[in-house]
């Protein structure tokens, strides 16, 4: 797109799109939110008569702070904003419409980052065990849960799961996540155990006709288990098991279990998927809660 003459902010957008979803390969959720800030910034834009080119620094925090007051935003979200801002105008500046990217220099609201929650080891076996296995259902749950928890899998990644990414006799799956990012994850013993008994006595009951679907984990069509069924699984094992939390909270109790035990940060961020360290040192700020507690229990002057 040319860098004089008047903009089509829709067919900007619509470039956008293309640059995020296949230069960037950005994930879709995270696509839909940009996608949809740069609409409301392009209103914004109409709104003052102004135009990308012309916009500075100041004007992009004044935006900033206009989307908090008028919407009540949240931090975080405000912080989301600022994301899908400074996204915005890399592509600006890559597609030749802009020479400078002001968003580099506009002050990023500060967002308070909340510890995540975590199950103790015995939490994880109370709501394991609370899992009945009579059913191949049972024998799929246990396994699920054993997995996102032994190998910190994100829940789009355990859905996703395809057999051509089990690697069994390696010890080892294969998971793309953000970004599209590809990764290795060892398997433990018993990930591996029930993952193998799944696979044998399980999935075949749960397989409709002579569907070579490739999803590991099947619902009672034989299709491949949604976000949805999993999460209603997982709410009904925890109440049995009087344990609170999401599914999420097995990937953070994986990252801080491994940490306890003696991991170092960069092997526990290769096992995450995080592109930013910083984004893995979250759970070294549990590993000081657990040092403190343990000084002010032991130690004489504690």
């Amino acid at each position: 797109m040319a860098a004089g003459g008047e903009l089509n902010w829709d067919k900007l957008v619509a470039e956008y799109e293309v640059y995020l979803r296949h230069n960037l390969r950005v994930a879709d959720s995270t696509t839909a939110t940009y996608i949809a800030e740069a609409r409301r910034f392009g209103f914004w834009l109409k709104l003052i008569s102004s135009d990308p080119r012309s916009i500075g620094v100041s004007d992009i925090e004044s935006y900033i702070a206009g989307r908090s007051l008028s919407k009540a935003l949240t931090a975080r979200t405000i912080s989301r904003v600022f994301s899908s801002l400074r996204s915005l105008f890399g592509f600006l500046k890559s597609a030749g419409i802009r020479s400078d990217d002001p968003s580099l220099n506009a002050e990023r609201p500060k967002v308070g980052r909340k510890l995540p929650r975590i199950f103790e080891l015995g939490e994880i076996e109370k709501f394991l065990g609370n899992i009945e296995l009579d059913t191949p259902f049972g024998t799929r749950d246990r396994t699920l849960f054993e997995l996102i928890y032994s190998c910190g899998l994100r829940v789009s990644e355990a859905v996703e799961l395809e057999l051509s990414q089990l690697h069994l006799k390696e010890g080892l799956i294969r998971t793309r996540g953000k970004g599209d990012k590809e990764r290795l994850i060892p398997l433990g013993d018993e990930a591996l155990r029930w993952l193998q008994r799944y696979l044998n006595e399980a999935r075949p009951l749960l397989l409709k006709g002579p569907s070579r679907l490739d999803r590991v984990f099947l619902n009672n069509r034989g299709e491949g288990l949604s976000r949805k069924g999993m999460w209603k699984r997982f709410k009904g094992i925890a109440k049995r098991a009087q344990v609170d939390g999401k599914i999420h909270t097995l990937r953070h109790s994986f990252a801080t279990h491994l940490l306890r035990g003696g991991a170092d940060l960069r092997s526990v961020q290769e096992l995450l998927g995080h592109a930013d360290i910083s984004t893995t040192q979250i759970y070294t700020h549990l590993n000081r809660d657990d040092l403190s507690h343990a000084h002010k229990e032991f130690h004489p002057r504690g």
